[in-house]
């Protein structure tokens, strides 16, 4: 995915992708092997929470059924009727399956407000489940994205009951949602008025041409980000309290868990976690706190899949992503893993086969599964490339060089970013149906920007891991955002994303506290939250590196002005004068992990 695609910042959308043209679930294929039994039906439970309201659960229960089983339920905010498809699919498989609506969404009573009440209802699902009678105590989570997180803030209460969860595509508060990095998307917006009220909404959310016209209309016409609630016409949502805490802050740590969380962890865990998925970096984010404070024991039960997917591939995988075909190992059928998964941890079967170690990743290029013991364990090997080039690199075909010799002296490279540029819009107006805009067809047209290439691999090499990027800027502003992007460039020219950052100037030091830039000093920025990936780069292909100012229609605009940016508009703007520095002093270079 490119910084400029929407689906990057999907955040909270589950199995629903934000412009697809749909907003319904992908439908889940029958397993050839799928028995047929039938399902009995409990409709309109009422779940009793802790302060009275009742949450509304649609059960679902093996027909046959002659003793109490294990229950699974998914926490949702799109509608419980969403995952019929995985209700009567774990209910054909001998499990009870509860789909339960939040509070405030679908028939459930209450008011939903994002993120805040799931951890303790969650709690009170668990205990309540365990003491039917046709559950034998043993409670497992199911759910992707939005009940990701739902399982998460659930395992934060620390339910008696809570046998395992299994968070696919996990949201997690301040870290991917509804901000990355403290740069809002757009989106929120979007996703916010799909889940206002307690109807689906779900034609409104997956109309293109509203939400575009929408976005542009706030970009045009250069007003403040906290604006865009009032061009949609929905003031009815959290946007403007998400807005008033732009950073890393006690507001969005409360709703996550603490290191002695972690510590009191004792279940087992299946993440699972795609290359494409716009909630990579939640879902990686648990994955990596877990693993630095954890007991050994818990650590030891908690594995990981990273998969070539998608945001709604982490539920349904599909061959082809993003305009790639991968191959067909990479189609794994995740219903069937998480039963297997189920019977291990709450019927004492055997360990799925999929889970040979405790991390499983794809390999495209490769187009093979393999394994290790941890993430930090895959690569043994990292290659440095440093920033090199005349004093010219502002376009593909004269651009600078990625080496692996150490700089001396040389010329800074230079880019304007005028945050009043407009002329973007017309490559989204233009791409519509697309999506795909080349951020690298912008460079050309507008000069925002850098680029530099690698030489040509002398052999097929694995990458997998985090990219590491340090660059040594300047500005003339107090603050700007700043977007890289890594590909793989084929010798027939052929361009794959590898992964991307994003960075916000005045956090350059800490997502908890702004240091704005002072003018004309040389500054270290270091992109450290690339998305993971792992790619077999092919002999004889490239790597390009793309540094721009994202000035686009999807995220919110920073004006360079150094004030509340959700506020800045037209009238703040500054144009921003980028050096990039690659000398003896200011050696900027780009980090790879090799797998040998």
């Amino acid at each position: 995915m490119s910084l400029i695609h929407p689906t990057m910042f999907s955040g909270l959308s589950e199995d629903f992708t934000s412009f697809a043209g749909s907003a319904v679930p992908r439908a889940e294929a029958p397993a050839a092997d799928e028995p047929q039994k039938q399902v009995d039906l409990l409709w309109g439970v009422q779940v009793p929470m802790r302060d009275g309201v009742k949450l509304d659960a649609t059960v679902y229960r093996p027909h046959e059924q002659k003793e109490p089983l294990p229950a699974i339920f998914t926490l949702t905010p799109y509608i419980a009727d969403s995952y019929l498809d995985r209700a009567l699919y774990f209910a054909k498989n001998d499990y009870v399956f509860a789909l339960v609506d939040v509070r405030g969404r679908g028939n459930s009573e209450g008011t939903f407000e994002e993120m805040v009440n799931e951890g303790r209802d969650g709690y009170d699902i668990v205990e309540w489940l365990a003491k039917q009678p046709w559950c034998n105590g043993k409670v497992a989570m199911w759910g992707g994205s939005y009940a990701g997180f739902d399982q998460w803030a659930t395992l934060k209460e620390l339910p008696p009951h809570l046998c395992t969860i299994v968070p696919a595509a996990s949201a997690c508060p301040g870290v991917d949602a509804p901000m990355l990095h403290n740069v809002f998307a757009s989106y929120t917006m979007q996703w916010l008025t799909f889940v206002s009220g307690v109807t689906g909404n779900a034609n409104l959310f997956s109309n293109v041409d509203f939400w575009i016209s929408k976005f542009t209309e706030l970009y045009i016409q250069h007003l403040p980000f906290k604006d865009l609630e009032r061009i949609v016409g929905n003031e009815t949502t959290t946007f403007q309290k998400e807005l008033g805490h732009p950073t890393l802050d006690a507001h969005w740590n409360g709703m996550a868990q603490t290191p002695e969380d972690y510590k009191r962890i004792n279940i087992p865990i299946l993440t699972i976690t795609g290359h494409y998925d716009g909630d990579q970096a939640g879902a990686m984010a648990y994955y990596r706190r877990h693993m630095k404070h954890g007991t050994a024991e818990a650590v030891g039960k908690h594995y990981l899949i990273v998969g070539p997917w998608d945001h709604a591939g982490t539920r349904t995988p599909m061959k082809e992503v993003a305009g790639l075909t991968f191959g067909d190992a990479s189609v794994v059928d995740l219903n069937r893993l998480h039963k297997g998964w189920y019977d291990w941890t709450m019927k004492g079967g055997p360990k799925p086969d999929f889970l040979k170690n405790r991390v499983a990743y794809y390999v495209p290029g490769a187009e093979a599964w393999k394994y290790a013991d941890n993430v930090g364990s895959i690569s043994n090997s990292t290659r440095t490339l440093y920033l090199s080039s005349d004093g010219h690199a502002n376009d593909v075909f004269r651009s600078g060089r990625l080496t692996d010799q150490e700089p001396g002296q040389e010329t800074p490279d230079r880019y304007v970013y005028d945050p009043l540029d407009t002329r973007p819009a017309a490559l989204y107006q233009t791409e519509i149906k697309n999506y795909l805009t080349d951020q690298r067809g912008a460079l050309n047209l507008f000069g925002n920007g850098l680029v530099y290439h690698s030489e040509p691999f002398d052999d097929d090499t694995e990458v997998t891991g985090y990219l590491r990027f340090v660059a040594w800027i300047s500005l003339d502003v107090p603050d700007t955002d700043f977007a890289v992007e890594v590909d793989e460039i084929k010798p027939d020219g052929t361009s794959i994303q590898l992964t991307s950052d994003i960075m916000r100037a005045r956090y350059r030091d800490s997502l908890v506290e702004e240091r704005l830039v002072t003018p004309g000093e040389i500054n270290r920025y270091e992109f450290n939250g690339f998305m993971f990936f792992s790619r077999r780069i092919a002999k004889w292909s490239r790597l390009r590196l793309v540094l721009t100012c994202p000035n686009t229609i999807y995220l919110e605009k920073n004006y360079n002005g150094g004030g509340v940016v959700a506020e800045e508009s037209g009238k703040d703007a500054r144009t921003a004068h980028v050096m990039v520095y690659h000398d003896k002093e200011h050696p900027s270079f780009l980090q790879i992990p090799i797998v040998k």
